[in-house]
């Protein structure tokens, strides 16, 4: 009996584990030429456009016409970005400020919404409430390009033409189908029964979500805060046909676009200026993607 317990105990340590398998599997992927290969040209495909355009914005005319991709370090001088930031024509500063505000009042009123929304819509199970998170969903599929003259004729009968108050309400209604969406997968993996406990404390459905449910929802609010102020920042289409030169409001976007509308030909104003605009998202992103990658997983299964 002993010595047939031992030979079992051998077989079985002979015998690969599922671990292994995924171990080596994954080492296998590691060294395959085409996966390098894929990953080398999509690097070399994101990185070219960065690369011109930080070294262009230190360069001159000629230099920039002469050779784009060299990089003259005698030539190089901060005076073209410096006149970029103080330059009246561009106003990017300016722009921050605004844009910077809109993100701000969006995503405060995005979360005020969609939380209690997607709470009510993950805790049913209804089908007229399903149907209603399909709705939101179709909302995903909708290009903005697309319904921009309808939010025209439907901000000026409602008295919001060319203001901000209806460039506020148009980036919230955008925002709120992916925010529901992230939001409800997210909630149907709270267990229930912390429900049941607070309500059996006397928390009503408000008070159980804000005090409660909210909080463990952490990673997914912070997913939807940093995806919506990312649109928001890159928005360049809404705020240019909403808000006409007229109301002197101008996003990053729309200022950069004002002022090298004018000075197209200029080269040491268009890079400097699209760098300014650019240099902030690419920093948050950079410093938030992990949080990104775990809001974006975190209610993918559930258990």
């Amino acid at each position: 009996m002993v010595v047939l317990e031992a030979e079992v105990r051998e077989k079985a340590k002979a015998l690969p584990t599922r671990s292994d398998d995924v171990r080596r599997t994954e080492r296998e992927e590691a060294r395959s030429p085409v996966r390098w290969a894929l990953l080398g040209v999509l690097f070399v495909v994101m990185i070219v456009p960065v690369y011109l355009l930080v070294v262009n914005a230190f360069k001159s005319q000629q230099d920039i016409l002469d050779n784009p991709f060299s990089i003259p370090l005698s030539g190089l001088t901060f005076e073209h970005m410096s006149a970029a930031i103080s330059s009246p024509q561009f106003n990017v500063i300016g722009g921050y400020g605004f844009t910077l505000f809109l993100v701000v009042v969006v995503d405060v009123l995005c979360i005020l919404l969609a939380g209690p929304a997607a709470y009510a819509i993950a805790r049913s199970l209804k089908r007229r409430t399903q149907l209603v998170l399909l709705y939101f969903l179709a909302g995903t599929f909708i290009p903005g390009a697309a319904v921009i003259i309808p939010v025209i004729y439907v901000l000026r009968e409602v008295g919001l033409a060319n203001t901000v108050t209806g460039l506020v309400a148009h980036d919230v209604a955008t925002t709120l189908p992916v925010s529901i969406f992230l939001f409800v997968g997210f909630i149907r993996t709270i267990p229930v029964d912390i429900d049941h406990a607070a309500t059996i404390d006397g928390a009503g459905r408000y008070r159980t979500f804000w005090s409660i449910i909210f909080p463990l929802m952490r990673p997914a609010v912070v997913t939807v805060l940093i995806l919506n102020s990312i649109g928001i920042w890159n928005d360049f289409v809404s705020p240019q046909i909403l808000l006409s030169p007229s109301s002197g409001h101008y996003t990053v976007t729309t200022a950069i676009y004002a002022g090298i509308s004018q000075y197209s030909t200029d080269l040491t104003k268009v890079f400097p200026n699209l760098l300014l605009a650019i240099a902030p998202v690419v920093i948050f992103f950079i410093y938030m993607q992990r949080h990104i990658i775990s809001g974006l997983t975190v209610g993918a299964v559930k258990g």
